[in-house]
């Protein structure tokens, strides 16, 4: 009996364009039971030939029957009834070996070594597609059926303008300033790829502070003011800005204020009736509330969950994110002034609700910065017998 385990060494988190490794081991184990009864054929392990590819599935909800063109329909390593959804992307498989024996208690390492192209589109699981990465690892014993073990992992998009040539006219002259300490004393120059150029681009679109302020106003006048010190994030990073409400001439009892993402589904085949684009259902990722009666600043720290996909546009869907606020304000005095010398609280106030959303941009950050499986959970094993 063959264990084949396999792990991936550099991480389970990609950016698209990045590289990644897996390690695959073959190993002749024997069982218990027999131990003390083994023949000559259980010395020796025949395989007839192993290979891996990565495969990118493409799946809708049961309500959007509109599938996507150009999918690939044949591969080496055939899609099994387990996988959900069509194939979107594949890589060539490479084969790790052909003909393979290993001795009883003996084992055989092999590497798997793949790039990912820049342009791949991103792991996403949102409410009308999921788009899902796997390693398909496979092999055969001779006229023994096809075994294969598939190894998950999340693919990050590098950024929501896929043309890698549009990047130097994204941030002008400033793509050639690199915002880390140089060594004045190093003559070694760095080679420039289209993923280091897109990694450039977005260490400078979120490092870059440009405050804005919004007046809040609502039929009844002005609620308060708002100032966002930057619209673009990284994964992990908080969203900071700040509430003033003593410009404000209408009371704000609470504000709350939602991270949630746009999914917009595109329809390639418009008819008379439908639109191009058919929007999804908002959801909230990340919360913030505050109970805002009498006071007159607030601060507002909302933090950017790991898991969520970064912005992307793509031939099938697209992906922005937005901050949803929810302000509740009434026009009552519920302060006594100076003159009021018996003064009670009332005991109902009418109060209006009134919501805006802003848009920000949330990009990726560094595969390291995100966790990755819990120790033990990223081998991959199975039996070959």
């Amino acid at each position: 009996m063959i264990e084949l385990s396999a792990k991936l060494t550099t991480g389970t988190v990609y950016l698209a364009g990045e590289a990644l490794e897996c390690c695959i081991t073959f190993c002749h184990t024997t069982q218990p039971e027999h131990r003390n009864s083994q023949s000559h054929s259980d010395i020796l392990e025949n395989l007839a030939w192993a290979s891996a590819q990565i495969h990118c599935f493409y799946s809708t909800s049961k309500n959007n029957t509109e599938k996507p063109q150009n999918f690939v329909r044949t591969t080496a390593l055939e899609v099994t009834n387990c996988d959900i959804g069509d194939v979107k992307f594949l890589t060539k498989p490479k084969i790790l070996f052909c003909d393979l024996t290993i001795p009883l208690g003996e084992s055989k390492t092999f590497w798997y070594r793949e790039s990912l192209p820049i342009e791949a589109p991103p792991s996403y699981r949102g409410t009308g597609v999921k788009y899902s990465y796997k390693i398909t690892i496979a092999t055969q014993k001779v006229g023994s059926h096809i075994k294969m073990v598939r190894i998950p992992f999340r693919v990050l998009p590098i950024s929501p303008i896929m043309n890698i040539q549009d990047l130097a006219a994204l941030c002008g002259n400033e793509t050639t300033e690199d915002l880390h300490p140089t060594n004045p004393f190093s003559e070694e120059k760095k080679v420039e790829t289209p993923l280091t150029m897109a990694l450039q681009v977005l260490q400078n679109l979120t490092a870059r502070r440009s405050p804005n302020s919004y007046m809040i106003t609502n039929a009844k006048g002005k609620v308060g003011r708002f100032c966002l010190f930057k619209s673009a994030y990284k994964l992990g990073e908080d969203i900071v800005g700040t509430f003033d409400f003593s410009v404000g001439t209408v009371t704000c009892m609470q504000v709350s204020v939602s991270l949630q993402p746009e999914e917009v589904i595109k329809n390639k085949t418009p008819t008379k009736n439908a639109s191009k684009e058919l929007s999804s259902r908002s959801m909230t990722v990340a919360r913030y509330h505050e109970v805002t009666l009498g006071l007159t600043h607030s601060q507002l720290i909302l933090p950017i969950p790991l898991q969520i996909t970064p912005a992307f546009d793509i031939d099938e869907v697209s992906l922005s994110w937005r901050l949803h606020f929810e302000f509740v304000t009434t026009n009552e005095k519920l302060f006594p002034q100076p003159e009021d010398k018996n003064w009670n609280a009332p005991l109902n106030v009418p109060i209006e609700t009134m919501v805006w959303n802003l848009p920000v941009k949330i990009y990726s950050t560094l595969p390291k910065q995100i966790t990755q499986h819990p120790v033990g959970n990223d081998t991959y094993t199975m039996l070959i017998k």
